[in-house]
Order: C-alpha cells, then structure tokens, then sequence
C-alpha cells in the first residue's frame, strides 16, 4: 500500500508566550497533515537543544535556521518514505543530526516533523491518533488520564514571590473524564471568586499555563486557598493535590534559596514532609535540583511508598537519565514531554522503560505552548492514565482537555478512567 511522505514544509509561527515555534506542513495522499511544537521556560539543563536563531528578530528566539533545516535538510531525507516507519524515520533524522542533544538540526526541526510523521500515518490509515500511537507503543488498552491542573502559579511562570512553581489539583474520585474536568473547572471558578475577594481584581490574572497568580509568599497558603475552593465546590472526596516545585530554578549550586532563606536538602525535605503530611498531597515533582541525586534518593525512600516522586528537570524525558535513576531509586514517575527528548519514538521509548519499572507516567505540556492538542491522544494512545496541562482555561490549554473529551467520546462503553495514582 502506497503510504509515501509526499511532502514536508516547515513554517515559523507563535506560541502562547508570542514567541515563535515551528509549524510543520506534511502531505500524503490522502491529504496533509499539521505539526506544532511547544517550548518550555524552566527548562533543564539536559534537555535536548531547542534551534534559536540568537539573532535581532523576535530578541533572538527566532527559528528560521530550524526551519530551513526541515525544509532544505530533512525534507530531502524523508520524502518518499512510507509514513508508517516512524522509528526509522526518527532514527534518520537522529543521524542526519549526529550529536547527542540534537543541536544541530534543532530538537524542534525534528519534533515537529516526527509528530507530523505520527499524524501522516493514522490519517493513511484512517485510524484515531491515539489508536495508532498505542500500536507503535505495543499498548493494547486506552486509558482516559486523570487531569493535573494548575490552578496557582508561581516561580518562573508567574510575577508573585512563590517558589513553588505550580500548584494542582488532581480529580481522582470523578467517574470519567468529562467529570474531572467539570470538577477542576467547577473548582477554577470557585477559586477565581476567592482570590478577588481576597486580593483584588488584579490578582486573578493569570500566568503561563493558566493558574491564578495572587500575591503569595509561603508554600502553604495556595494549598489553603485551594482546599477552600474544594470545599465549596463540594468536592472534598474526589480531588487531591500535587505540586511542580522546580527547584533547580531557586537552587544556587550549593542550598536552596526558598522564601528568602537558605536551606540544604536535608532542610528543604523537611518543609516538604510538613506539606505532605498537612495537605493532601498525592504528586510532587521537581522537588531537588536536577543534579541532587542525593536528595532525590532520600526523599523517595522516606516518601516514595505513599506518594508520586515525578521527575521532570532530572530525567528529561531521556532513557539514559531515567536508567540512572531507576538504578538509584531516585523517583517513582516520569513527567513525559516530547519536546524535551525530540522524537516521538524516543517518547515512547522513555515511557516503556518507566512503566517496565513499576514507575507511573505524566504526559506534560509546556509552558509555551499550542493549539496542537498532540498530546492528548499521546497519553491515550500511551495508557499511562496521567495528563498535565495547565489551568482548565486558555486555549491552548483547553485544546487538550476538549479533545481528550472528543475520545472519550468517541470510545464510548470502551471509555477506561485512570483513577488511581
């Protein structure tokens, strides 16, 4: 069956920040297909390297050399190639870039042509995406995810003074998909109220990924708002919490620089084994910086058996970081984004070898974001029953709640809900 990639074409437009991204045409018999990639602001240091071109267009953050990549690079090397090959033709652009963090070519140049390629195929195929994803992951039951929404932000996606980046809610106890998001959405709305007539106006404007950002300064005090915002809404039971600290963004190489003292790790676990015991928390990631392996490890032996120890800045979406931390039991989840590692079949790869461990999975956005809502049928098609991406509000955030509904949907009786962590 005639499947070939008949054309690629790559195009620079906006994120959600205003900053540019790439956008990827890619056309086959059938029809073509389109790819967008997102990008991150706290991002790690061992993520794969995202093309800028440093240059005096949109303050350096252009992507036109990614750009021109795709279209005079790879667009040569994959044309012609049937669509369905997608670690082949994954493993080719691997090559054609021949370093270890893809920065020649662009983690973005080859993201946005391979989720192109994903696409190109369950289109050829006249399949869901997320059912074409599951047969490239050998996984055989679809799961709808729990949603984890950020609702208060804070750190690096926010102009308060809260360290803690990301504060969630999790609706464990909702009956399937549509409920949970009604609950968040129920409890966003709760929460607005609260902070305005607490705050002010001014404080229910809201940060990247959609969260409230009201003027905070302790850990503590989103939790109580939430909880309060919870309880009014009606929904005690169902909902538990968790939280994105993204602490290599306030740690100076030595301690943590945390609501305006310092803490060694040994310090800074005990204020989050404080939250953990007086709040329902049931997530917590990026707890220690990247490189505090250490830290990571005592904390996941001292908590791991009760709660979700994600990592995000320290795994990177990348099979070698993820191996050393199996070995060192340093975390029991992965925070999976794509643009992180650059392929999707590297993807795929990094999610196997966290749930062959007896690990769990978070499918993740990232702060700059698009319309694409590929990762909804990402998760779906992975069956790892988490998805994280953002505030129940922003389009660009919503895409992927509504499409994840769309599946539901369209599953029908089929429809499983992930309602354990």
């Amino acid at each position: 069956m005639n499947m070939q990639i008949k054309g690629i074409y790559a195009r620079e437009v906006l994120d959600s920040r205003g900053n540019p991204t790439i956008e990827v045409d890619l056309r086959t018999k059938k029809g073509i297909v389109r790819a967008m990639v997102p990008s991150g602001a706290s991002t790690g240091i061992h993520e794969a390297i995202e093309l800028r071109d440093n240059d005096d267009r949109y303050l350096g953050k252009g992507v036109r050399k990614a750009v021109d990549n795709i279209n005079n690079i790879i667009s040569g090397k994959i044309t012609g190639r049937d669509c369905r090959e997608q670690r082949e033709i994954d493993s080719v652009m691997i090559e054609l870039d021949g370093t270890e963090n893809k920065s020649n070519l662009g983690a973005n140049a080859i993201l946005a042509v391979s989720m192109a390629v994903t696409r190109a195929a369950a289109l050829e195929q006249n399949m869901p995406l997320y059912s074409w994803i599951a047969e490239l992951s050998g996984n055989k039951k679809t799961i709808l995810p729990i949603p984890s929404m950020n609702v208060i932000n804070g750190g690096r996606h926010a102009g308060n003074k809260l360290d803690i980046q990301e504060y969630m809610i999790l609706p464990v106890g909702a009956q399937n998909f549509r409920e949970g998001v009604r609950m968040c959405s129920e409890i966003y709305c709760h929460l607005k109220e609260i902070i305005k007539k607490k705050y002010g106006k001014d404080a229910i404007n809201v940060g990247d990924e959609g969260g409230f950002a009201p003027p905070l300064n302790k850990a503590d005090e989103p939790m109580n708002l939430i909880l309060k915002a919870v309880n009014e809404a009606g929904y005690d039971k169902e909902i538990k919490l968790g939280i994105d600290a993204a602490a290599s963004e306030f740690y100076n190489g030595n301690e943590y620089l945390f609501e305006g003292n310092t803490f060694s790790g040994e310090e800074l676990s005990e204020v989050y084994s404080d939250l953990i015991e007086t709040y329902p928390l049931i997530s917590c990631e990026d707890l220690f910086a990247q490189d505090d392996w250490n830290c990571w490890k005592t904390f996941t032996k001292e908590k791991g058996k009760n709660i979700q120890i994600v990592g995000d800045d320290l795994l990177v979406t990348n099979v070698k970081r993820i191996s050393k931390a199996v070995e060192l039991n340093a975390c029991n989840a992965l925070l999976l984004k794509i643009n992180q590692i650059g392929s999707i079949s590297e993807s795929i790869d990094a999610a196997h070898l966290s749930t062959k461990n007896g690990w769990n999975v978070m499918v993740s956005h990232r702060s700059g974001e698009t319309e694409d809502s590929f990762i909804a049928d990402l998760v779906v098609g992975l069956g790892v029953g988490q998805i994280k991406s953002g505030a129940p509000c922003r389009s660009e955030r919503t895409a992927k709640y509504n499409q994840l509904m769309r599946i539901e949907e369209e599953l029908s009786d089929n429809a499983v809900y992930a309602t354990n962590i």
